[in-house]
């Protein structure tokens, strides 16, 4: 179904060609996972399968990629719209009309698809992402992750031969990705359908895949069984990590069998006591921000419910909840820019009271509360990274450099580069380090781990690790599970704009089937949360009085 014969492209400005001598088959009906660290080229290969590669990107494409028997180098994405349905980054990129069923049959309408086979087809998209209910919305009121849905069933109404799919559950919450991934296998099962995915939260999608594309960074792709290729590659999801750790073989890819494998590993760590994934913050902290009784509504439909929020320096908070329960609404209430329709929001800045970030002027407001959004693009606005890092260094009182902390975050990103034509993931690294170049005392991260790889996400626990350390408040709004395991002293869930969970990590999430990471699912009821723990565990001898 798709073939790339000897593939390499090559763009000017790059030092070395981003796909370098590919070849490889893709079969009919089959799901194909492409895995990778940001910026190695996936998002190149996947539009080569379109023929946005070269056409509309620019660079070289040498050899030749043919879906269907088509040449895309002779034929543009247009003439490919019938075979090749596309789901990007970003899913506003993709929309062209304003509400749910409109987007829905609008690749329809090109098509020239009859009208009533256009009505039942909506109604089954519908249906099968559980979009029903927000038929009649206009897109930009969607959560993030509904407009994710959305974007996918816009794709699938077209019954296409091939689907391309980047960061499909990206913006999604646990339970969300999963009706998706489901929808998107029984695609594959049952009508034949040829999906090409990248992904990089692995632990979501890698047990569905047949096979695994790696990107190791040279240009080169590695193909192979997910097992053969996640048990040596750079990018691998918790459950190969435990797997590795604790040798087994064949590396288990679902819960199901990792349970199974892991009968003698929780049996080797049965009396140990997990390390602490963080040090929690002191009980003398101060308080650096104090919500009451906030309530905002948009259009007269609440989002977030009188909530009562208190974050105290050094302590890193996850946000937690399905999409849509008003994590955002409540992240841009705290920080002033956003609605509030009731209640008050007190921050630290050296008086008795405290200020309300919302009275305040904009540059004085971000130097007390800082926020990145879910679309980072948002804020840029300049022609190239380095005059964004530059613009950053000069609105910073603290020394800090922007430069320093993006290649920490997402090392090898040019000063030369346009904002806009980097990937998402790279420009989420470059928000977060020109608002962390900022260091204000309250850090508001909305889905800051979206486009981001599992090096650069270590990197990011590090980065709000030693910002909670100097005595900040961070809050990240998150449906990345396994991060909130790693990086979060405290979890918040919201549901229906209202706060229905809010304690320690450990105690909330792993109460929860739902937001529980790999290591906990596989290892319950041992109370470990991440594979460190369970090297730190095994590698420690077994304390006196522990069962066997």
């Amino acid at each position: 179904m798709i073939t790339f014969d000897q593939v390499t492209i090559e763009y000017d400005d790059a030092a070395a060609p981003a796909l370098r001598d590919v070849d490889l088959t893709v079969e009919e009906g089959e799901l194909c996972l492409v895995v990778g660290h940001t910026g190695v080229g996936k998002s190149t290969l996947l539009g080569a399968v379109n023929g946005l590669v070269p056409h509309f990107t620019g660079g070289t494409l040498y050899g030749r990629v043919t879906v269907d028997g088509r040449d895309t180098a002779h034929h543009p994405p247009r003439e490919l719209a019938d075979v090749v349905g596309v789901v990007g980054q970003d899913p506003l990129d993709g929309f062209v009309t304003d509400t749910v069923e409109e987007e829905l049959a609008y690749a329809m309408e090109q098509l020239a698809v009859p009208p009533a086979t256009m009505r039942k087809r909506v109604e089954e998209t519908l249906d099968l992402l559980g979009l029903a209910d927000l038929r009649h919305r206009a897109l930009h009121e969607l959560s993030g992750g509904q407009q994710q849905r959305v974007a996918i069933g816009s794709v699938l109404t077209s019954h296409p031969r091939v689907l391309v799919l980047d960061e499909p559950t990206s913006a999604l919450d646990p339970t969300a990705a999963e009706e998706v991934l489901a929808a998107v296998t029984r695609l594959v099962h049952d009508l034949g359908v040829t999906v090409l995915m990248a992904e990089h939260r692995l632990e979501r999608v890698v047990q569905y895949a047949d096979r695994v594309l790696h990107l190791p960074g040279d240009g080169h792709v590695r193909i192979g069984a997910p097992a053969d290729v996640l048990r040596s590659s750079t990018i691998a999801p918790p459950i190969v990590e435990l797997g590795r750790a604790a040798g087994w073989d064949p590396l288990p890819l679902s819960i199901r069998d990792a349970r199974r494998t892991a009968r003698e590993l929780r049996t080797r760590l049965t009396g140990h006591t997990p390390a602490p994934v963080r040090r929690a913050p002191g009980p003398d902290r101060p308080d650096l921000l104090t919500a009451r009784k906030v309530t905002v509504a948009h259009k007269g439909v609440p989002a977030v419910r009188e909530v009562d929020l208190t974050l105290r320096a050094g302590e890193v908070t996850a946000l937690m909840g399905r999409n849509g329960s008003g994590k955002s609404s409540l992240l841009w209430a705290l920080q002033g820019t956003g609605p509030r329709h009731s209640g008050t929001v007190s921050v630290a800045d050296g008086t008795p009271r405290g200020a309300d970030p919302h009275t305040l002027p904009a540059a004085r407001a971000r130097q007390l509360v800082g926020l990145v959004p879910q679309t980072p693009a948002d804020l840029l606005y300049l022609e190239s990274v380095g005059q964004e890092l530059a613009q950053a260094d000069t609105e910073s009182a603290n020394g800090r450099k922007a430069r320093e902390i993006l290649d920490r975050l997402a090392p090898g990103i040019p000063d030369s580069s346009h904002p806009r034509d980097l990937s998402e993931g790279q420009k989420l690294a470059l928000v977060l380090a020109i608002q962390l170049t900022a260091a204000p005392d309250v850090l508001l991260l909305d889905e800051p781990t979206r486009g981001l790889d599992y090096r650069a996400k270590n990197r990011l626990v590090e980065t709000v690790d030693a910002l909670a350390a100097e005595g900040r408040a961070i809050v990240v709004s998150t449906h990345d599970v396994e991060f909130a395991a790693r990086a979060a002293d405290r979890v918040v869930v919201m549901a229906e704009g209202e706060i229905v969970a809010d304690g320690p990590t450990t105690d909330v999430i792993v109460a929860s089937p739902v937001f529980a990471p790999q290591t906990a699912k596989i290892l319950a009821p041992l109370p470990f949360l991440t594979v460190d723990q369970v090297t730190t565990a095994l590698a420690t001898p077994r304390p006196e009085g522990g069962q066997p």
